[in-house]
C-alpha cells in the first residue's frame, strides 16, 4: 500500500503544482476587474499566500517525486470565472462573483491541502504534511475573510 500511496501522493501534488500555475495566470486578470478596494486588497493578500502555496508544493513535490501534469478542475473553474466576470452587469456583482468565484477555488484547496496533509503524514513526509496542514489552515481563514467580505459588500 505504502507504493500506492506514495504514487498518488505523487499525482495529487502535481496536479495542485498545476493548479497553482493556473492560479498565478488568473490572478492578475482578476486583481484588474476588481473594484472595491477591500477586494482588491483581499485579492493582494491572496496572490502573496498563493505564491507560498506554490513554493511549499514545489517542495513536496521535491520530496514525493511526480511529473508536471494539467489540473482541468481549476481550469474549468478559471474560465467560468472569467465568464462571470464577463457577464456580470455592474461592479457589485463583478465583485461579488469575484468573491464567490474565489471561495469556490478556496474549497478546493482546502480539500487538496487537507488530503495531502493526512497522506504524506502517514508517509512520514512529517515537514510536507505540516506544509500541507499549514496551507489548508491558511485557506480556511481566508475563505472565513471572503464571506465577511461578501456581507460587508451585501450591505
Amino acid at each position: 500500500m505504502a507504493d500506492n500511496l506514495k504514487a498518488l501522493v505523487s499525482q495529487g501534488l502535481a496536479a495542485m503544482k498545476a493548479g497553482s500555475d493556473v492560479a498565478a495566470r488568473a490572478t492578475d486578470e482578476i486583481a484588474q476587474d476588481a473594484t472595491h478596494p477591500d477586494l482588491k486588497a483581499a485579492l493582494d493578500e491572496g496572490n502573496r499566500t498563493s505564491r507560498e502555496w506554490a513554493d511549499r508544493i514545489d517542495r513536496a513535490l521535491q520530496q514525493a517525486g511526480g511529473d508536471q501534469q494539467d489540473n482541468p478542475i481549476l481550469e474549468a473553474h478559471y474560465a467560468v470565472s472569467r465568464r462571470r466576470r464577463q457577464q456580470a452587469t455592474d461592479e457589485q456583482s463583478r465583485d461579488l462573483g469575484i468573491i464567490a468565484s474565489g471561495q469556490l477555488a478556496l474549497h478546493y484547496w482546502i480539500a487538496a491541502f487537507g488530503t495531502m496533509a493526512s497522506y504524506t503524514r502517514t508517509l512520514g513526509l512529517d515537514d510536507v504534511a505540516q506544509d500541507m496542514k499549514s496551507s489548508a489552515d491558511e485557506a480556511k481563514q481566508a475563505d472565513e475573510q471572503h464571506t465577511k467580505l461578501a456581507e460587508q459588500l451585501l450591505g
